[in-house]
Parts: structure tokens; sequence; C-alpha cells
């Protein structure tokens, strides 16, 4: 009796099992822990607000007139605005998808991803942990930069006839569709993160499909006017840029397809995840 409970003080995880609860809350002290976290929020909420305030700006000389003349109407001002303040999503994206692709290619980097799948041998629970985690901070973080973006630039907005109307569903859409794309972007990162295992060819990757491949359709060519709408940031794109005359996808169906692309690699990632070493 003496060896049975001298055996329990000596193992204070005799009993403890791996549950999901468990997988998460290590993964939100690893989050937490990194610097890179507290940066790449900071950096987008920057990015974000700063550029729409320079949008919201420029915009307002458009409506300016030469001394003595009387100021042109502002073409749909309103949309112009909504213009200004999410347009910044461009730039964001490019600093989430670095955040997405760091947060698991960063462990494989120091080798702590030995330790985190030796200690969930499952290893699916990791994955599911860091991708709930970075769901959830990516939305937050989107939806904080349009509320601050928002704030700033209504001054210049109101004096410029371009105020937003925060009443008129179609507005809405676009507001809440910048987290929502932000947060489809590092998801995907996170999935070629965990594929490539690497920091820059994970990035590389990434950036290529948001920035490079829309260049392809440039190429004067039928068939990729054909799929170019169904490009990842194409098709993810249309929930920000609202209902548009002669668009192939609306903004849900193109956000739909975004999606695809992001459960893909998540999936891919899990089942690689699975069954190659460390």
């Amino acid at each position: 009796m003496t060896a049975a409970a001298t055996a329990r003080r000596a193992d204070p995880l005799a009993g403890a099992h791996v549950t999901f609860g468990r997988v998460l809350g290590s993964e939100w002290i690893k989050f937490t822990s990194l610097r890179s976290t507290v940066w790449t929020i900071a950096v987008t909420l920057v990015v974000m607000v700063g550029f729409a305030l320079l949008m919201a700006w420029g915009m307002s000389f458009a409506n300016e007139a030469p001394a003595g003349a009387e100021a042109p109407p502002m073409p749909d001002g309103a949309m112009l605005g909504l213009a200004a303040v999410t347009t910044s999503y461009g730039l964001a994206q490019i600093v989430m998808a670095v955040w997405g692709v760091l947060v698991i290619s960063g462990e494989y980097s120091t080798g702590q991803i030995r330790s985190t799948l030796t200690a969930v041998p499952t290893r699916l629970p990791v994955l599911a942990a860091k991708g709930l985690l970075m769901a959830l901070a990516s939305f937050i973080v989107g939806a904080l930069g349009v509320a601050l973006s928002v704030l700033a630039t209504a001054p210049i907005l109101s004096s410029n006839d371009m105020a937003l109307d925060l009443g008129d569903s179609a507005t809405q859409q676009v507001l809440i569709g910048v987290p929502l794309y932000l947060t489809g972007i590092t998801l995907l990162a996170l999935g070629i993160g965990a594929l490539v295992r690497h920091s820059a060819g994970g990035i590389a990757v990434v950036l290529g499909l948001i920035i490079v491949l829309p260049i392809l359709t440039t190429i004067p060519l039928d068939f990729i006017d054909t799929i170019a709408p169904y490009f990842p940031s194409a098709a993810g794109e249309r929930i920000v840029m609202g209902e548009m005359t002669g668009a192939v996808l609306t903004p849900w169906q193109g956000y739909g397809v975004f999606m695809i692309y992001v459960v893909a690699a998540l999936a891919a990632a899990g089942v690689l995840l699975r069954r190659r070493d460390a």
C-alpha cells in the first residue's frame, strides 16, 4: 500500500488522459507565448487602419473642385467609402498568410513538433486545436481591424459625402466578409504550412496562390477566363466584393468554393500528419 502511494506521488500524471480540451489548452499556451502572435496582430491592425485612412483621404480629393467652382457629385459615395474601408484586406491577407504558415512550420524548424506529437500520439487533435485557435484569432483580428477602420475613417467619409450606410444589408455583408476571408486565408496557410513543413516554402506556396496565380488572368486565353473565377483568392474575394453584375459566382458561392480549397488543404495535412514521421 505504501509502495502504491509512493508510485502515485512519483507520477503526478498517472491516470491522466489526452483530451481535446487539454490539447487545446496546450496549444493556447504556445500560441499566446509566441512573440510573433503579438507582432502579427499589431501589424495587421496597423496595416488595415492605416491603409483605410490613406484610401479615405485620397478619395476625398475626388470630390474637391477648383476654387470658385461647384464640387461635382460623388458617384455612389457610400460604395466608395465602403471600398476605402475594406480594400486594406489585400495587404492584411499577406500578414495572415505568413502567420498561418509559421504557427505550424515553426514547430518543425525548432523540433518541438516531436514533443507535441509524442504527447498526442493520435496527432489530429493537434492540427484541429491549431486550426480552431487560428480561426478564432484571425476572425477577431479581422473584425477588429474593420471596426477600427470604420471608426477612424468616419470623419473623413462623412465630410465628403461618402459615409457608410451601416444599416444596409449589402454593406454589412462586405464588412463581415473581410474577417471571413482573412480567416479562410489563415486556415489555408495553416494547411499548406503543415503540408510543406518549411516556413519559406510554405509562405512561397501560399503567396503564390493568392498573389501570383491571379496574374494568369491577364493572359488572353479563353480557358483561363473560364477557370479564373474559381482560383482560391478570386473565389474568396467575392465575399468582400459584394454583388457584382456579370460575376460568375455570388459572394457566398465564391466563399463556398474558397472554403473547399481550405478544407482540402487541412484534410491533406491531416492525412500526411498521421502518416509521416515528425
